[in-house]
């Protein structure tokens, strides 16, 4: 990725944004007196804007920072070819803001010239915002939205299991799985156990065939579970609006299920169309849910990264090591984008059950004394290293080439796994 300074802009623009108004304040090459103004949040004001600084400086590229990687804004601003657009973290703000201001009290256009001061001062340490193909993007949002209802829906399986503890607990112990069609349904009908044991057997189990839970003995056990259960309370000021509130958490879950199902049906049509799927459904654990997010997270645009080092330190897998003195540190890397870093971790996780190497190298980092998060984290560093290669050369990833590329490399780690 091309490294920029500030002369190779006509303006330098800082921007503290805001639901209503943008601050801006501009520093212009040679003056030393910045310009301060207010612009209206509304898409047509933005557009006008935009247009004026194209006008203002003919053919010549202008940079903005902003506290912000995505949302209207950046929506609004990404579609001009003569902005180029710098995400400043909204901590690296604060702690200049607390540095220079005795109050540290926030002020708008305060904030904007020393967001323009950081590009100013500092370009090389901020990365350009560089969008990629709409297509990528499209599967970025839907991944990401994909999260936060599976979030949603654990949270809310949690209030179902805690309503559900309190009056009518055999469930809990029916269904292993409680975010289910089959789980719904049987609270909806049998939403208490007096309702469950009145039910006929024959009732029960055309039930559970009806929901392809075709095991005849485990369906038995369930009914004889059902029909010999003991009630909790029989105090109807904790189980009628208990029951309540659980048909009406169900109602809520069974949307969300169906949700999710949906968005994964359309990152699946997506994510098919496009050309390096192909790499990354060759990495061992990727999976259908894995895969389209590891895609996202490297993009299309090779050019973004000159190596593997640059995307282990964005994603936040590689460590910072600090020192003062005579002393030295490692810790964990807090400014990062943390969904791309999960995706990194949780890939690496699911790895050492399809990967033979990956779970030699997890036993012996084990072994060593590292605790299991240490030893995915370094697990996952490694993987970047493979999947930048791959992804870098457009080669899908063979398990039997590595392999034997450890093998000619004398490594002690292909040693390790034929010992184990």
């Amino acid at each position: 990725m091309k490294a920029f300074s500030p002369s190779d802009f006509a303006v330098l623009i800082g921007i503290d944004w805001a639901d209503q108004k943008h601050d801006i304040c501009e520093i212009l090459p040679n003056q030393k007196t910045p310009k301060f103004y207010v612009i209206s949040s509304n898409p047509k004001a933005i557009h006008e804007w935009a247009n004026q600084l194209k006008t203002r400086f003919p053919g010549q590229k202008i940079a903005v920072a902003c506290e912000l990687k995505k949302g209207p804004l950046i929506y609004a601003l990404e579609k001009y070819d003569h902005i180029v657009l710098f995400p400043i973290n909204p901590v690296t703000v604060s702690q200049v803001r607390k540095a220079f201001a005795n109050s540290g009290a926030k002020d708008d256009p305060s904030d904007a010239f020393i967001i323009a001061q950081l590009i100013e001062r500092n370009m090389d340490k901020f990365m350009p915002l560089e969008a990629d193909k709409p297509a990528i993007r499209a599967i970025a949002r839907l991944v990401e939205g994909r999260r936060k209802f599976v979030q949603n829906r654990v949270k809310l399986t949690n209030r179902i299991v805690s309503l559900l503890k309190e009056y009518y607990p055999q469930p809990i112990e029916w269904f292993k799985e409680k975010d289910t069609e089959i789980f719904c349904d049987f609270i909806t009908q049998w939403p208490t156990l007096e309702r469950a044991q009145q039910a006929r057997p024959s009732s029960l189990l055309k039930f559970f065939n009806a929901h392809n839970a075709h095991y005849p003995e485990r369906n038995l056990q369930r009914v004889e579970q059902i029909k010999s259960a003991i009630s909790l309370t029989q105090d109807q000021g904790i189980i009628a609006p208990n029951t309540f509130m659980v048909i009406i958490c169900i109602e809520q879950l069974r949307l969300l299920i169906r949700a999710i199902t949906a968005i994964d049906k359309e990152i699946k049509r997506r994510y098919k169309e496009q050309k390096d799927r192909v790499i990354f459904d060759s990495f061992p654990g990727a999976g259908p849910q894995l895969a389209p997010r590891l895609l996202v997270a490297f993009g299309t645009n090779r050019d973004r990264y000159n190596n593997a080092a640059e995307l282990q330190k964005y994603a936040g897998i590689a460590p910072v090591i600090e020192r003062s003195g005579k002393k030295l540190w490692t810790h964990w890397r807090y400014s990062c984008p943390k969904f791309l870093r999960q995706t990194f971790i949780e890939w690496a996780g699911l790895s050492v059950r399809f990967s033979f190497w990956a779970k030699a190298f997890y036993q012996q980092q084990i072994e060593k004394g590292k605790p299991h998060n240490t030893a995915i984290r370094a697990l996952a560093l490694k993987w970047i290293r493979i999947a930048f290669c791959c992804w870098k050369t457009n080669t899908p990833y063979d398990e039997t080439k590595y392999l034997n590329a450890l093998k000619t490399k004398g490594s002690q780690l292909l040693n390790y796994a034929v010992h184990c």
